[in-house]
């Protein structure tokens, strides 16, 4: 039975259609909003998959290039691998439906959305999100949902409710929020320096209108929702944790967990599961299972000491930020370089300059981004901890945090008029012991400042951890959450920002929703964090950018030229750009709307072209004096070359001041003279005298 759903979403019908398609999946919900269409479905294993300590959930976000009319580039002409903007939203998807499913559950789980059609007006990032909601809540997949999710734009400081993609890529904010029935459990943002109050208000206006997203979801649940299947749980067994306790006491899981060595504790822990191993030698279910549980009760150990004793592993106050150290310039030659160290979290970040024609081209679905002038770019290395496994270029972790560095920066970064490069940073991670996103932004901050890049403002990241008890108004929030408080805590809440406001949110979390009092609560902390992280270390390594480009960057000079003279310019098949760039070694970018970037290392090369071009484009007067080089040479006078692609004519008579009978008695090819104009001949071309110059 095919049965619709439609509802009023931001002053645009929302509709669903279940039964239609997709009927061999747990789950399907035919998705339209305005005219973006998106297939989301949800589909589970029937047994639990042998040998993990975790959910295998895998989520999908597949960009059909059919959906806005194009042809795949490249030689297959078919979609490849997911693109950054897939990875991103697939993760957006992920992270707040992961915690709604149980912690027990090992079957494996994939949301697969397919969009098949976008109108620029409904964002297929956000039908997706709502897509794979709806076809997980009414699937027999065990699920603690439904959730919703609704983007948040603003424009003149007006909220705007699920905007376009033209008020997505245009406005001030950025932000994606998800909902419970009675909490939020994910928020992503990138704004423009938003206060702190105005982030708030946009997060709980968002949360507004996921309610009333949750009660249509809750309809169809009601209606057509699948009865949820039973599943083989793979909880540790109390009594396996009873023995554990007996053989390893409390007390000494506390004396193994708290220390500020990330390797001193795996050291620890490394003993008790030898001597656990030892004890349990001849029960093979508890040996294979063993790991899960010393994580369990460590984990819980934990917990249980910050929450009640306020003591964390590295023995801190729960505001207190590790030890911070910065310097730049500690990478020769390249055109930026800094260093910044939180604790034994350390990030190196390299920032390259480029000229325009560098920036990223983007092939996507959304026709408003097509390319990308800043790529913040983050690598995690295994070695960062401690690990030995080859490199197989990014995963989705390093895409997402590269990505949420770069949304960090690009509200504080110049204009193209004002500073007209390409630029790219690199974070590498030379050790990790938590919140390495955070460490890149504060790296990258200070890199591009050494490199020379006019940016407004610095800007710097911190994140808030927390741990929570039995009620909602038990709870502990930890500033600058190390490795193990990420792990055995609740939520991995990061904000970035400047003195004035923030630039970018992300929040990831393991329970099923935060309270306001916690949400408000961990935006203070990290502004707080943020603003001590700028005042006591990256200041004094850096306190604004320098005045000019590191000596090893691309010198850049932009003019701007009349639109009507670029084929001028350009020349007749490229010739005569291709000429000025021969002759002086720089690259030449020109725009539509006449604006000119010459790029070289040599300054009196990047003059010369420059010179050039302007006589190109220049309307000649008479008596403006030039040099050239003989190009031709006639009966009647000599062809002067004075710009690449620009001749003028020297008529015999105008050569020497007394009568010659042949131009070659006095020139040959490749001549070097001055000569002044004398205006456009009967035929249009431009006239030169030699013997006049010294006249003028």
């Amino acid at each position: 039975m095919v049965k619709t759903y439609t509802m009023d979403l931001a002053g645009r019908t929302l509709s669903v259609e279940i039964g239609k398609v997709g009927k061999q999946a747990n789950g399907c919900a035919f998705m339209r909003y305005g005219d973006t269409t998106v297939l989301s479905t949800a589909t589970a294993s029937d047994k639990p998959r042998d040998g993990i300590d975790f959910f295998p959930l895998s989520v999908e976000f597949e960009e059909k290039m059919y959906s806005v009319g194009k042809i795949p580039g490249g030689f297959n002409k078919r979609e490849g691998k997911a693109s950054e903007n897939a990875v991103l939203t697939s993760r957006v998807i992920d992270r707040p439906m992961r915690p709604l499913f149980p912690k027990d559950y090992r079957n494996d789980v994939t949301l697969n959305n397919m969009v098949m059609s976008v109108d620029p007006a409904c964002r297929p990032e956000l039908v997706a999100m709502l897509g794979a909601a709806i076809a997980t809540s009414i699937s027999d997949i065990p699920f603690d949902g439904p959730c919703a999710m609704t983007q948040i734009g603003m424009k003149d400081g007006e909220f705007i409710v699920n905007p376009s993609q033209k008020e997505w890529a245009e406005g001030d904010l950025k932000l994606t929020v998800a909902s419970t029935a009675t909490k939020v459990i994910m928020i992503e943002a990138g704004a423009n320096e938003i206060p702190e109050a105005k982030m708030i208000e946009a997060i709980y206006k968002a949360h507004e209108v996921n309610q009333t997203i949750i009660a249509f979801i809750n309809q169809m649940v009601a209606e057509v929702g699948k009865p949820k299947h039973s599943y083989t749980s793979c909880a540790i067994p109390e009594e396996m944790f009873a023995k554990i306790k007996e053989i390893v006491p409390p007390s000494e899981m506390e004396v193994a967990v708290f220390t500020d060595e990330k390797q001193v504790r795996e050291d620890n822990i490394k003993k008790i599961t030898e001597k656990l191993e030892e004890a349990f030698a001849d029960n093979e279910e508890w040996l294979a299972i063993l790991g899960e549980a010393i994580y369990q009760y460590e984990k819980k150990t934990v917990r249980k000491m910050i929450l009640k004793d306020h003591k964390r592993p590295d023995g801190r106050e729960i505001t207190q930020i590790r030890p911070l150290a910065a310097e730049v310039d500690l990478i020769p030659r390249v055109h930026g370089s800094a260093m910044f160290t939180r604790g034994q979290t350390q990030i190196c970040d390299v920032c390259t300059l480029a000229p325009l024609s560098e920036a990223q081209k983007v092939d996507g679905i959304d026709e408003n981004v097509t390319t990308k002038r800043y790529m913040h770019h983050y690598n995690f290395p295994s070695y960062s901890v401690g690990e030995t496994k080859p490199s197989r270029g990014p995963g989705r972790r390093e895409i997402g945090h590269g990505a949420l560095a770069e949304r960090a920066l690009l509200p504080v970064l110049p204009s193209t008029e004002e500073f007209p490069y390409a630029i790219r940073c690199v974070s590498e991670t030379f050790e990790s012991n938590g919140s390495t996103s955070m460490a890149s932004t504060c790296a990258s901050c200070m890199s591009l400042m050494a490199a020379g890049v006019p940016i407004k403002k610095m800007v710097a990241g911190i994140s808030c951890g927390l741990v929570t008890g039995d009620t909602d108004d038990d709870f502990v929030l930890l500033t600058d959450i190390q490795g193990l408080e990420d792990f055995f805590g609740d939520m991995d809440f990061k904000v970035t920002g400047t003195t004035e406001g923030i630039t970018a949110i992300q929040m990831d979390i393991k329970i099923h929703g935060l309270t306001r009092p916690i949400v408000e609560g961990a935006i203070a902390r990290c502004r707080e964090a943020r603003l001590f992280i700028m005042d006591t270390c990256m200041k004094p390594t850096i306190a604004k950018p320098r005045e000019t480009v590191n000596e090893y960057a691309p010198k850049i000079v932009q003019i701007t030229i009349d639109p009507e003279k670029i084929g001028d310019v350009v020349g007749q098949k490229g010739k005569t750009i291709n000429e000025i760039i021969a002759r002086t070694g720089v690259k030449i970018d020109i725009t539509d709307d006449g604006a000119v970037a010459v790029c070289g290392t040599d300054k009196a090369m990047i003059e010369k072209a420059i010179e050039m071009i302007k006589m190109i484009v220049t309307d000649f007067e008479e008596g403006q004096i030039f040099q050239g080089k003989v190009v031709s040479i006639k009966e009647f006078g000599a062809f002067i070359e004075f710009a690449p692609g620009k001749e003028g004519m020297v008529h015999i008579s105008k050569i020497a001041k007394e009568r010659i009978n042949h131009v070659e008695d006095v020139l040959t090819l490749g001549d070097t003279v001055t000569v002044v104009c004398l205006g456009k001949d009967k035929m249009g071309r431009i006239s030169f005298s030699m013997k006049d110059v010294a006249q003028k």
